[in-house]
């Protein structure tokens, strides 16, 4: 990952931290929408305050963000595989505790392949991250298959950043600007690994403790205007 990063002067900066900036930077697409929005309000958006402070989790009722890093790279093993990357990493701090946050932006997008779609060519790069993000999130194997890989590695880099900056908790937050069924059954579906039955849109719930790390998840329904800028 990088260690070097530079203030944005506008949301427009974001762009050129895109893999694929002209595909991804589009009107009614999540990477645009996400962007404008966290950068206007400066911190975070009113939509996401609603939710910390609706949850009833002290961690959450004043947090404030320390930092926040656009397209956010965490690495993966093997060595030299490609990254997690965030669409907004940020680390914030509430009731005297560092919170490290993972932002997942949605619109017209969804997750992507399954677990099982995406390990089968078993390679043994894959076969080697999937043993590590399993044993990092305490998952059993045989429950998985069916659940986004983008989830599954989403949530592991909030902990990896959460360990590295020794925080106390770890959170991964989809930032949804559309309704969009499907992607929310997808959610709903990788959250039952943690036990974590009829999660509901905008709700921030606590899932398990992790060597000590509390970690939590948060579906966020974002402002609609966003889609279209």
């Amino acid at each position: 990952m990088d260690i070097f990063f530079i203030p944005a002067r506008s949301p427009e900066d974001w762009k050129l931290l895109l893999a694929q900036p002209d595909k991804h930077w589009k009107t009614g697409y999540s990477a645009k929408a996400l962007a404008h929005c966290w950068y206007t309000a400066q911190g975070f958006p009113d939509s996401v305050l609603k939710i910390f402070k609706s949850s009833g989790i002290k961690t959450f009722q004043n947090i404030k963000m320390l930092v926040a890093l656009p397209e956010y790279k965490v690495s993966l093993p093997p060595v030299g595989g490609r990254p997690s990357q965030s669409d907004i990493f940020v680390l914030a701090k509430g009731d005297g505790k560092l919170v490290s946050i993972a932002v997942e932006g949605k619109a017209l997008e969804g997750f992507g392949e399954t677990i099982d779609e995406w390990s089968t060519d078993k390679s043994s790069g894959k076969e080697t991250r999937l043993n590590y993000l399993l044993n990092l999130l305490s998952l059993n194997n045989s429950a998985i298959g069916k659940c986004k890989y983008q989830l599954l590695h989403r949530t592991a880099s909030a902990i990896i950043e959460a360990q590295k900056f020794n925080a106390q908790a770890a959170l991964m937050l989809v930032h949804a600007f559309s309704d969009d069924p499907k992607a929310f059954s997808d959610y709903q579906q990788f959250l039952n690994l943690f036990d974590i039955i009829n999660s509901l849109e905008d709700s921030l719930v606590f899932a398990k403790k992790i060597n000590g790390l509390d970690l939590y998840f948060a579906w966020v329904k974002g402002e609609s205007k966003y889609l279209k800028v």
